[in-house]
């Protein structure tokens, strides 16, 4: 590929992404094992062109993560430390890492760059996660859905990253109605109730919640999911156009 051009990207500002997806009841957070170091986990991300703004470097590297497009996406927190990175305890494995990794395309110079104090903007995206097709990028070994309950430590902040995140999710879940790019085009109301409970880790009564979110009045009814069991098929609904 060539040495890592530098000069391509704006100087010491990054762009971190926390990609939510929900499946067996879970909400999931997508992310990267490096390709170098010892067993390093990060979130996907990136650096901002000179020639792009900063919301078209997010759009960018989230549609080269999951291969779609017109993803929820907001940008939620800047993190900007004195000491991010550079007092980083993964700081100096991620140099060894980027040396052995590929001496001719990071040289001292690059892993300097590439290793020196970054303020972070923190974005997270909302996906379906059944039509996520995870695409490695240039430092990625591979890509993996896991629980927010059982994310590994990661490099540098970022654990503190998708914890704030989860915050800013759950401020905006009701306030901007943004839970549904989490479900399928077409849900049940428990399949709703059951979203709305990982997100807020706590359940909610059925009747409360139900009469709630109808009373939004952003749901369009469809007709019953005949599931063949004894029980009363429940309504399938989808979100108002």
């Amino acid at each position: 590929m060539g040495k890592f051009q530098k000069e391509d990207y704006i100087a010491q500002l990054s762009i971190d992404c926390v990609i939510f997806g929900y499946k067996n009841k879970e909400l999931k957070v997508l992310i990267s094992k490096l390709s170098y170091g010892d067993n390093l986990w990060s979130l996907p991300g990136g650096y901002i062109l000179q020639t792009e703004s900063i919301d078209d470097a997010a759009s960018r590297i989230l549609r080269e993560r999951t291969g779609l497009d017109n993803i929820y996406l907001e940008q939620f927190k800047a993190f900007g430390g004195p000491d991010r990175i550079i007092g980083s305890e993964f700081r100096d494995l991620v140099r060894s890492g980027l040396r052995e990794f590929d001496p001719e395309r990071f040289d001292e110079e690059a892993i300097n760059w590439v290793t020196s104090r970054f303020v972070c903007i923190g974005y997270y995206a909302l996906v379906d996660l059944n039509k996520v097709d995870p695409k490695i990028g240039e430092f990625e070994e591979f890509l993996k859905w896991v629980s927010i309950e059982e994310l590994p430590k990661m490099t540098h902040d970022h654990n503190a990253i998708v914890t704030s995140a989860h915050k800013a999710l759950r401020q905006n879940l009701d306030e901007k109605l943004i839970g549904f790019n989490l479900l399928p085009d077409e849900f049940t109301m428990r399949e709703v109730k059951e979203l709305y409970e990982a997100v807020y880790d706590k359940e909610f009564p059925m009747n409360n919640f139900q009469k709630k979110i109808l009373g939004l009045q952003v749901l369009e009814r469809l007709g019953k999911k005949f599931t063949g069991a004894q029980n009363r098929a429940p309504y399938v609904y989808r979100f108002k156009k």
